[in-house]
């Protein structure tokens, strides 16, 4: 095989310690190999940083172990050429397995060209990517306070649900509070209706009329403080992104010029796949990185599974989430391509296929310096 670094070095990651072989191979083809076990303390980190450089060590590579290889990147990055990789794809023949033999197998197939880098972008992208999966946790976490809510109401034989679209809504969470504070006489509680709520007067009185005990007032009190903590720190997170995304201003308008892509859309896209698309070869790289393109696996002339393949679930998600929305914006192509794949491939996979192409035209825009330009034809329209 061809010889690609004569000397490099392959970490097997853990949470305490990092294996690390260096491994040089001679003009005269003879290979040398030195192992050492680090402790993963920064302090052990930096001398592991000093002993690959008196080693003459330039390219070392490890792989993705769930958080663990963060630190040791963030000590080695810009010292060291460093490459990251899937462990999926550098299983060992089977055999007798070892932490030793883990690092020496990865530094052999980076010595000889054999890894594929997994993506990993930037400090300030790698922020922003930290910022908005917090803030997508905390409104997942929001959304199921709010279930735990319906089912306390429910509990009491509130039928709020059943009246208004939502229950934490400006009217529902006014009649919350009274409830919480101990008003029962449905009639008053249906005064805090506002807006459109007020035609429902009627109806809300129905709803209103339950059994509310003072375990009930102790759950939903708790839930709405719990819920107005999650609110607050969205808004942080909402106003940290906003000033992380300062440097991407112009990718962010630029994203925001497809139909659905609202800007939390274009914050989670920036973040994921960072602006610089010079780091995918194509737009089918990204899409096959994202996970948004069919299996391929043939055998004999028969085609087996073609499920998508596996990549950023946050990505995927929020793509998934846009196609949903652009799929029913008017007179745009992602509607009228839903409504074409749909009859086919049904819901699910049409929404795939949608995400895929809005992906592949974020691509396009971000690598072009572009704006995006509907472009559906009449025929298409109707």
């Amino acid at each position: 095989m061809d010889l690609l670094h004569r000397k490099c070095a392959g970490f097997d990651v853990h949470k305490k310690t990092v294996v690390v072989c260096v491994r040089s191979v001679e003009p005269d083809g003879v290979v040398h190999k030195q192992v050492r076990t680090f402790a993963t303390m920064t302090a052990d980190l930096l001398e592991l940083a000093d002993w690959l450089d008196a080693e003459g060590v330039r390219h070392a590579a490890m792989e993705s172990t769930g958080v663990y290889w963060k630190p040791i990147w963030h000590i080695l990055e810009g010292r060291f050429e460093l490459m990251l990789v899937n462990a999926h794809h550098m299983k060992q023949v089977p055999g007798r397995k070892t932490d030793v033999k883990d690092a020496e197998w990865i530094a052999q197939l980076l010595q000889h060209g054999l890894l594929s880098p997994s993506f990993v972008p930037p400090p300030p992208i790698r922020d922003l990517r930290d910022l908005t999966r917090q803030r997508a946790q905390l409104v997942a976490d929001k959304a199921a306070v709010a279930n735990r809510i319906h089912k306390t109401l429910e509990g009491a034989n509130i039928k709020l649900a059943c009246v208004a679209t939502d229950i934490l809504g400006v009217s529902g969470r006014a009649m919350i509070e009274r409830l919480i504070r101990g008003e029962t006489d449905p009639e008053r509680l249906a005064e805090e209706a506002r807006g459109r709520m007020k035609q429902k007067v009627i109806p809300l009185r129905s709803a209103l009329r339950g059994r509310v005990t003072d375990h009930h007032r102790f759950l939903l009190r708790s839930l709405m403080d719990q819920l107005g903590q999650l609110e607050g720190m969205i808004e942080r997170y909402d106003a940290r992104i906003e000033e992380a995304m300062r440097p991407f201003a112009a990718a962010e308008a630029r994203l925001m010029t497809i139909p659905a892509v609202g800007r939390r859309g274009a914050e989670v896209i920036i973040a994921e796949i960072g602006a610089d698309m010079t780091r995918f070869a194509t737009a089918g790289h990204l899409t096959s990185w994202a996970g948004l393109c069919p299996g391929n696996n043939e055998s004999a002339g028969k085609r087996r599974s073609t499920r998508t393949t596996k990549g950023s679930q946050w990505l995927r998600t929020t793509l998934v989430q846009v196609a949903w929305a652009a799929s029913h914006a008017k007179k745009t192509i992602f509607a009228a391509t839903y409504q074409r794949w749909v009859k086919r491939l049904g819901k699910k996979k049409a929404l795939i296929a949608v995400a895929r192409k809005i992906l592949e035209l974020a691509y396009v825009l971000l690598k072009n310096q572009t704006d995006y330009v509907e472009k559906l034809a009449p025929a298409d329209a109707a």
